[in-house]
């Protein structure tokens, strides 16, 4: 079993008096971490609310009848929380009236759950995001030499752990995956009534990763106007299947200030979308797989390690680009990405005269380990 860094963190937390909230897309390893956390305790009580009667319990829920409930019960579990109506006023009812209780909630989508317990707990929470395994857990799972010969293999079928887990099944997984158990909490939702056309849309972002993306033209390819367009962008983004990273803008006129990118947290959802499992080293868009891997990767480490930076990409009126930007500190860092380690790339003499203070770096195969560890 693969060691998940989060465990430690979540472990160290326990009984300090707040709620541990953890937020992550379905299938990353929520359940099976928490599950670990009490292996063998008969003082937990799980609660699944993807159950209706779980669900059904917490509806006029009293203080009265959660005592009896959880009667000897130091740890409560519940699972998929975004289920359960007001979740956050329920969380609050067991912090309330059972301080001594230790209260874990996890959930697959943050537009529900977030903005529900946000209010309630506030000041009362610990929050951690979860995302598909990581380079780091899987260097240090079986070591750094084996996972880095498994990257062309990782650029295509990516880090989800059952994928990771069966070789051999990753294109079943991934398809079960990608057609719709990924985004169960968005077609749940009362207002998205096309599922095809989310679909649309994602493989339309998914032929567009590394590019600058524009709402009116996805929606153009997809048969959408360009608010609703935006308005799926976020739901996906809340449920943790994409993310944006908007343009760095701070000296020169000529800098794109509102352009945005749009990257998968996992290339093998991505590739799943699009139906493409061909070989890496035979790839048109092996740039672009990379970009996303090494992108997606570098955000799972700044999450798990918390590590307070600000993400962009940056790029001129005249077609002078970097990759990615962070900016921690007071210090802005600059990244190109590049496949072949031979690959010559020169920093912008823009970037640098405007941003002398900045550092460069370009990231490949061969160095990756000094970025993402």
């Amino acid at each position: 079993m693969v060691h998940r860094i989060l465990g430690n963190i979540v472990r160290n937390k326990l009984n300090t008096g707040k709620a541990i909230i953890l937020m992550g897309a379905r299938q990353v390893g929520k359940t099976t971490l928490v599950k670990e956390l009490f292996k063998g305790s008969d003082e937990m009580i799980w609660l699944n609310g993807d159950e209706l009667d779980v669900q059904n319990l917490f509806e006029n829920v009293s203080a009265t009848r959660l005592k009896y409930i959880l009667v000897n019960k130091r740890y409560v579990v519940i699972d998929e929380a975004q289920r359960i109506k007001d979740i956050g006023l329920k969380l609050k009812l067991i912090a309330d009236e059972l301080p001594e209780v230790q209260l874990i909630a996890t959930g697959s989508s943050s537009f529900d759950l977030a903005n529900k317990v946000n209010e309630p707990l506030t000041g009362r929470k610990w929050e951690y995001k979860m995302y598909p395994l990581s380079f780091a857990e899987m260097v240090q799972h079986h070591g750094l030499l084996d996972e880095k010969r498994l990257l062309p293999h990782r650029l295509v079928y990516g880090y989800y752990p059952d994928v990771v887990n069966n070789p051999g099944d990753e294109k079943e997984i991934l398809k079960q995956l990608s057609d719709s158990y990924l985004y169960k909490d968005i077609l749940m939702w009362e207002q998205i009534k096309k599922p095809e056309k989310l679909l649309k849309l994602l493989q339309a972002i998914a032929f567009q990763i590394g590019n600058q993306v524009s709402y009116s033209e996805l929606g153009q390819l997809c048969g959408l106007d360009s608010k609703t367009v935006e308005k799926y962008v976020v739901l996906l983004e809340q449920c943790y299947v994409i993310f944006r990273l908007g343009s760095f803008s701070r000296n020169l006129r000529n800098e794109l200030k509102n352009s945005k990118k749009i990257y998968f947290y996992d290339n093998g959802i991505r590739n799943a979308i699009i139906a493409d499992f061909s070989l890496s080293e035979s790839r048109s868009d092996i740039g672009a797989l990379w970009e996303n891997y090494i992108i997606s990767e570098r955000q799972k480490k700044l999450e798990y390690d918390k590590m307070w930076r600000n993400s962009w990409f940056w790029r001129t009126t005249n077609q002078k680009e970097i990759d990615y930007i962070e900016e921690g500190d007071g210090q802005i860092r600059a990244f190109e990405f590049k496949w072949n380690p031979s690959a010559k790339y020169k920093t912008p003499k823009q970037f640098s005269e405007s941003y002398p203070d900045s550092t460069f770096s370009v990231v490949t195969p061969d160095n990756m380990d000094e970025f993402l560890l």
